[in-house]
């Protein structure tokens, strides 16, 4: 029996019932493929995310430009001279890690106008405070009176995203640290487009304590390539079984 008799037949017709689910599973695997690109895509964009903070973070503060622009300036390492107007400040929800690794404190990031010499206004995050000192009463300590000098990093106005709460400028709660619209709420709509996060002042045992920002950021798109690469190839895998069944499988018989 030679070799072309012993392998199965290929049922009449049966490549034109692969088209449709072909052209399914070539859809579906363009779509995986896609995504697992744009996960390493969006790694190196992390990666870079990452050194850019880092680097500026440790350069020597300069004076913030004359003109803000996000794509250029965030993260730059800035120092201005000032008071702050704590009597302004508004707080926002938000967490920040704990002692213990793992676990994150609930709180709030105290936002607080800072007039600099020259008369402009604009909002510094001093840093985070637990709840439970929520009032300002009760951290005296940590308010900073007359002029002072803060150091810390610019950063954009924070988006606020689909599942956060919209800020409630009448009762003071906010979600996000929008930067426009605290200044309006606080009377300084002309305050900088920008916020400077303050760097964490050396053995401090105050609140708010600052330096918050950390340059850790999560890195999992290497994990999330492989998991779109690795459904792209089981995808072919189970195609491929389903394709040779399809085309060897045998015709039922039909009645005379």
């Amino acid at each position: 029996m030679s070799t072309a008799d012993a392998a199965p037949n290929v049922r009449p017709g049966a490549f034109r019932d692969l088209i449709a689910p072909g052209l399914s599973a070539l859809l579906a695997l363009a779509i995986l493929l896609g995504l697992g690109g744009w996960q390493l895509a969006r790694k190196g964009e992390k990666e870079a995310l990452i050194a850019r903070i880092v680097s500026r973070s440790k350069a020597d503060p300069v004076a913030p430009p004359a003109d803000w622009n996000p794509a250029r300036d965030e993260f730059e390492h800035v120092r201005v001279t000032g008071r702050f107007l704590n009597d302004r400040e508004t707080l926002v929800h938000g967490l920040a890690a704990g002692e213990t690794p793992g676990r994150a404190l609930q709180g709030y990031y105290v936002i607080t106008p800072f007039r600099r010499d020259d008369g402009a206004v604009v909002l510094v995050n001093r840093g985070f405070v637990p709840t439970e000192l929520k009032a300002q009463g009760d951290r005296r300590d940590g308010l900073v009176e007359g002029e002072t000098t803060v150091v810390g990093l610019m950063r954009a106005s924070e988006v606020r995203t689909l599942f956060v709460p919209a800020p409630d400028p009448v009762r003071n709660e906010w979600f996000t640290r929008d930067v426009p619209g605290i200044g309006a709420a606080r009377g300084f709509p002309d305050a900088a487009p920008y916020l400077i996060e303050a760097d964490a002042a050396p053995g401090g045992k105050t609140w708010p304590r600052g330096g918050q920002l950390r340059v850790d950021l999560p890195n999992n798109h290497l994990q999330y390539a492989f998991t779109w690469f690795g459904i792209a190839a089981c995808l072919l895998g189970v195609f491929a079984v389903f394709a040779w069944k399809r085309l060897h499988e045998t015709e039922p018989a039909r009645d005379a």
